[in-house]
């Protein structure tokens, strides 16, 4: 199980190779594992919350996953 440290400095790699790359978050992370050798199912164990829900919004505007509406409140 991943530290959080280890967590954090995993989302700070990934911020910095999309300003490297100038990328999406996933492009991102498969990017850094393929630089690193990282396993892409290690990399996944080292997403933490903040980071999933980048994710999760790219996906949604790359059309990769359906996307919640919210009501107008």
């Amino acid at each position: 199980m991943p530290t959080r440290d280890e967590m954090m400095k995993f989302a700070k790699a990934i911020e910095e190779m999309m300003r490297k790359h100038r990328c999406n978050h996933i492009d991102a992370i498969v990017e850094y594992c393929r630089e690193t050798g990282l396993e892409i199912e290690v990399a996944a164990s080292l997403v933490n919350s903040n980071l999933k829900s980048k994710i999760e919004s790219d996906a949604q505007e790359m059309r990769m996953m359906p996307t919640v509406s919210k009501l107008p409140i």
